[in-house]
């Protein structure tokens, strides 16, 4: 019996390689289609009063508007928001707007917001919001400078700066929370309503 039962793959409202590469290893099978809404614009007329509200909405907004396109097809959308206390922070433009993000995430405390929104024709069919802790090390300038080097163009592909993948893990002291979640997908919880909808084998 194979692991997939839902027919057809799975449709990936992201162009997240990462997000990507974590439900093709986990055995879901699936196609990308991103979905290019304006997230700051959204984010601006957005009734949302906090990060994880901010990225549930940014989720089910990406899912329904691949949906509307592929009538039928089971779409997933995802979303991350970093938030240090009342600030919201978004991806980074250029190098330096990336310094100024890790220097303001230095030796503080921060929160990922990660939120996912499963859509069939219009029906949201499964929310699930996740929130990690992650806690930047008092690192040197001169440090910072060489992160910023060895991390080249890819540090304006992710919020914060920072990639935990790869030598982002060198920004940090503790982290608290699902590392899957960091990674910007919380796949136990997916996958968990994958089986009980009978997606997935049990």
């Amino acid at each position: 019996m194979p692991l997939w039962l839902a027919g057809e793959p799975l449709v990936l409202a992201s162009k997240s390689a990462i997000r990507h590469a974590l439900l093709r290893d986990a055995g879901v099978p699936l196609e990308v289609y991103p979905a290019d809404i304006d997230e700051r614009t959204i984010e601006q007329r957005s009734p949302a009063h906090d990060a994880g509200e901010l990225a549930a909405l940014l989720a089910r907004e990406k899912a329904r508007t691949i949906a509307a396109r592929l009538p039928g097809r089971l779409v997933l959308g995802a979303d991350q928001t970093l938030a240090l206390g009342e600030r919201r922070f978004s991806k980074p433009g250029d190098r330096a707007g990336a310094r100024a993000q890790l220097e303001a995430l230095r030796g503080r405390t921060h929160e990922l917001h990660t939120a996912i929104a499963l859509v069939r024709e219009g029906a949201i069919l499964f929310e699930h919001r996740e929130v990690a802790r992650l806690t930047m090390r008092a690192f040197s300038d001169s440090f910072l400078e060489a992160y910023l080097d060895a991390m080249g163009a890819a540090v304006t592909a992710s919020v914060g700066g920072y990639q935990l993948e790869r030598i982002g893990i060198q920004l940090f002291e503790r982290i608290e929370g699902d590392h899957f979640v960091i990674l910007g997908l919380p796949l136990v919880a997916l996958l968990q309503y994958m089986r009980q909808a009978g997606w997935l084998a049990a």
